[in-house]
């Protein structure tokens, strides 16, 4: 067996006990949890207060109408995408920088749902696919040494990865994660002393984050000790990763590298299927904002990739099309923000609209870069 996949075969943890119990029940407060001190000294048992920390539930909060418009953004962001793939894929040449992206992700998403691996929401196509097992993947994710020493963990909000988002919030720590599409606002900070056993599980959904949440500004001084994204598809070997399109978890990356609260030594896990698993990514045509992972959980193993990937540096502007930045109001912020400070106006990417141009590097290993 290759030495980079550690077969990890203990019994279930308590952990994997109360993951399991979410499932068959919509309230954390029928699960032992309150039993188990490992855990309750992380919650306020009184669900009148929040530990003297006033949120979003102390103010009038439209859940349903919260509801609502994330739902319509998230169906107008899965059509917008499935018109881009349509777009980008008609027609293309090889070197062409996003349609061999796109046929990876098909092949994965099409198998996802064929042999019924996908979990709701479905069809899995056009988002950061949730699968059968993910909760056993998100349980081995949080017995890595990396996240356990972790005090802050920034998690995609991806239905995959709830399962990460609750352990994280259970073992004491803050949970750092974006308003979908970051179109709502940034970034938020959950806290487990926001919370109660009752109110953990909904606090782990984008609505429990808008009702539970602090939300951050780009001048919020805070340190992420671990990354974790979402994936559509992943290398073994390589750690070379493919998003579902979008680009977000790019930006989000960028902003936090702009703000400082990671560098190239903060690892970056990923939860997948074991179908996620590929093995045709070419390095040599991702582009230089694309972010590689460390490390790969699955339901059934852990892969240390030894990534030797550079990872992104910030936001790479002359890649950022004119579309992306209209509909993210921090990126505007951040754009005024540094051309203030440099008295120069960034550059504008090409339009999405149209299949941006590549340049590719003549050395081996080297990653592109669109051309200015």
């Amino acid at each position: 067996m290759d030495s980079n996949l550690l077969q990890l075969s203990h019994p279930l943890s308590l952990k994997s006990t109360i993951l399991n119990a979410i499932r068959r029940s919509s309230s954390i407060s029928s699960i032992s949890i309150r039993r188990n001190s490992q855990f309750q000294r992380h919650f306020k048992l009184d669900s009148s207060t929040n530990g003297g920390r006033e949120t979003q539930r102390d103010h009038a909060f439209d859940e349903a109408a919260f509801e609502a418009e994330r739902s319509r953004l998230d169906a107008q962001a899965v059509e917008s995408m499935a018109e881009a793939s349509i777009r980008d894929t008609e027609g293309a040449s090889d070197d062409d920088p996003k349609a061999w992206k796109w046929v990876i992700r098909k092949r994965v998403w099409d198998v996802m749902e064929s042999q019924n691996i996908a979990a709701n929401p479905r069809p899995v196509h056009h988002r950061i696919p949730n699968f059968l097992g993910a909760m056993e993947a998100a349980n081995r994710l949080c017995d890595l040494e990396v996240f356990r020493d972790s005090q802050c963990v920034k998690v995609n909000p991806d239905s995959p990865q709830k399962g990460v988002r609750l352990l994280t919030l259970m073992g004491g720590k803050k949970l750092l994660t974006p308003q979908p599409r970051l179109r709502t606002g940034f970034f938020s900070i959950v806290e487990s002393g926001m919370l109660t056993p009752a109110t953990i599980n909904e606090a782990c959904t984008s609505v429990g984050v808008a009702k539970y949440g602090k939300p951050i500004g780009l001048d919020e001084k805070i340190k992420v000790d671990l990354i974790v994204i979402g994936s559509v598809a992943v290398d073994p070997t390589t750690g070379a990763r493919l998003g579902k399109g979008e680009g977000f978890a790019e930006l989000e990356y960028g902003m936090l590298r702009y703000m400082g609260a990671i560098d190239d030594s903060t690892p970056v896990v990923t939860s997948v299927h074991d179908c996620q698993l590929v093995d045709d990514i070419p390095v040599k045509k991702l582009l230089v904002h694309d972010v590689p992972v460390d490390i790969i959980c699955t339901p059934t193993q852990v892969i240390l990739t030894h990534t030797r990937i550079p990872k992104p540096q910030g936001i790479y502007w002359e890649m950022l099309s004119p579309e992306k930045l209209s509909q993210v109001r921090i990126l505007r912020e951040l754009k005024r923000r540094v051309e203030r400070k440099t008295g120069k106006l960034l550059p504008c990417g090409p339009s999405e609209k149209l299949p941006p141009t590549a340049q590719r590097s003549s050395k081996p290993g080297k990653r592109a870069s669109s051309k200015k």
